[in-house]
């Protein structure tokens, strides 16, 4: 142990020796770009918990009023609004509208003058909504939470988006720095600085930048200044720094090196993984456990990064579900889907392809919008796809998902119930939505062991889809035992690693082509299918 280190000190003493300048620029440069970026980082997240604190207030003095007025524009209605604005620093006004705009009173009884500047979006986890406006003359954008109060009336708070003002936020910042806001679909708010020099940065030119998500709201904000500015403001410690190399042992530079080398990058960027397409479908075939014929496919995600690396979907999912990037993911999925199998959709016109949503889909309309703008005039007929939302969630909104289940239907696509008996719901839940197929989770599958003639628990799910008229779709498939069973009890469709895991759309096609071709022949699949037939 002595003689390696001490071997460590005389390379250390030999690099000091003959390049004492590029040792103090080295830990110098890197001293500077964590700790400014550290800086970048608590500014930016100072401003999303500002957001998220604003929001939060803004919220519970809502609901204040809506608690404590029974009816709208009333007196004392007017008063709990006066009250909650005296109260707080951020409330600004209270509106009372109808869903057309059309405004009925205020907590001032004066006509509110506001601009939308982006659209009415849900906020994860909570009923109402959010929307950033133009309020009056208020140089800062303002958020406006609404609340439905019945079918024809909604009610509204203002609050700037911060407390201070742009020019404020301009006076804080470095020479060439900037902030922004943004929505997390790219939609700006309020941009601070210049941001073009980051938006257009080149490898030679080294910004320090940071990013921060304000919660459950769609928003995020960045920050970003030149890394030659912030490095020339520590010029002074040049001096102190090198003469520190020169005295300072090898001890004090190993420990100094692994603190520049301790990495506070994100796990993952997400949201720019999903710009570069490293979002990949891959294709789970489901096999008709008597035919042995390829009846369609899961489209499955994964995060194929730059350096070869797969993430796996439970890394990043809940994380996509909760920053709302959950929709921007699917768009790009099914933008790729379209893509790689509109040939082998043409060729086999009753193929299924299966699609997984998110409980957000169902609170944004657009998915109807969004499925009819893809697929449209498309070699995939929408008859072709199935839309999978998962049971573990419950969907918040049943109205407005019963609305986006009727308009994928009205599509001609269908719904498949995902996670069966893992969640919240019930038989009557499952009616009140319309599923067309019933997808039985790994976990009940997996109680079928050799021998066993009875697994109550997943025969009592086989018999509730039964009564309910719908398909029924086992996963997690693995065993021969497993696919006799079920085969047996009346499911005829199955995927799971038995058949295939999920592939490639290069293997998928030349597996899904290759079975039309030859009519399934039934050796294809493997001696399971045979036996169960």
């Amino acid at each position: 142990m002595q003689w390696r280190y001490s071997h460590i000190l005389m390379l250390v003493g030999a690099i000091l020796a003959f390049l004492p300048i590029f040792g103090v620029d080295y830990l110098l440069d890197n001293y500077v770009r964590e700790r400014e970026k550290n800086n970048v980082q608590q500014a930016v997240s100072s401003i999303t918990s500002q957001i998220e604190h604003v929001a939060d207030s803004s919220i519970a003095s809502l609901r204040t009023i809506i608690a404590e007025s029974p009816s709208l524009c009333t007196p004392t209605f007017v008063a709990n609004a006066q009250r909650e604005i005296e109260g707080s620093l951020n409330l600004k006004q209270v509106l009372v509208e109808n869903s057309d705009g059309v405004q009925y009173c205020d907590a001032f009884g004066r006509q509110v003058a506001y601009s939308p500047i982006s659209e009415n979006l849900p906020i994860p986890g909570h009923t109402e909504t959010i929307t950033v406006v133009k309020l009056g003359d208020l140089s800062m954008p303002a958020l406006k939470i609404t609340q439905t109060f019945s079918q024809s009336r909604r009610i509204s708070v203002f609050m700037p988006l911060l407390g201070q003002g742009a020019e404020t936020l301009s006076n804080d910042l470095k020479p060439a720095a900037m902030v922004r806001v943004v929505l997390t679909n790219g939609t700006p708010i309020l941009t601070v600085g210049d941001p073009q020099p980051f938006d257009r940065r080149s490898t030679s030119t080294e910004f320090v930048s940071g990013v921060s998500f304000a919660g459950v709201l769609p928003l995020r904000a960045e920050a970003a200044v030149p890394f030659a500015i912030v490095r020339a403001g520590y010029a002074d410690l040049d001096v102190g720094f090198t003469i520190i190399a020169c005295i300072m042992s090898g001890s004090f530079l190993i420990l100094a090196l692994k603190y520049v080398r301790r990495s506070k990058v994100p796990a993952f960027d997400l949201e720019r993984a999903i710009a570069r397409g490293e979002l990949k479908p891959y294709y789970q075939p489901v096999i008709n456990l008597k035919t042995g014929a390829l009846e369609g496919c899961e489209v499955l995600c994964r995060w194929e990064k730059r350096n070869g690396e797969v993430v796996p979907p439970g890394a990043f999912i809940d994380y996509a579900e909760v920053t709302g990037l959950a929709i921007p993911m699917t768009l790009s999925l099914m933008e790729q889907v379209k893509v790689d199998l509109q040939d082998v959709c043409l060729r086999m016109p009753t193929m299924k392809i299966a699609i997984n949503l998110f409980e957000g889909h169902f609170r944004d309309g657009a998915i109807v919008e969004d499925v009819e703008a893809i697929f449209g005039g498309t070699n995939i007929n929408f008859r072709q796809l199935v839309f999978e939302i998962t049971e573990r969630r419950p969907l918040a909104n049943s109205t407005q998902a019963l609305s986006v289940i009727s308009g994928l239907h009205a599509l001609g696509a269908r719904l498949a119930m995902d996670d069966v008996g893992t969640g919240h719901s019930n038989l009557e839940y499952i009616q009140t939505l319309g599923v067309d197929i019933i997808k039985i989770d790994r976990v009940f599958v997996n109680m079928i062991q050799d021998g066993i003639t009875q697994v109550p628990v997943l025969d009592g799910l086989i018999t509730m889809a039964q009564k309910l008229g719908t398909e029924v779709v086992a996963e997690g498939v693995e065993t021969e035992a497993q696919a006799i069973y079920l085969r047996a009890h009346g499911v005829t469709q199955a995927q799971g690693f038995i058949f295939a895991p999920a592939l490639k759309v290069g293997a998928f096609k030349e597996l899904a082509l290759a079975l039309h071709a030859t009519q399934v022949p039934r050796q294809r699949i493997g001696a399971v299918i045979e036996q169960a037939a």
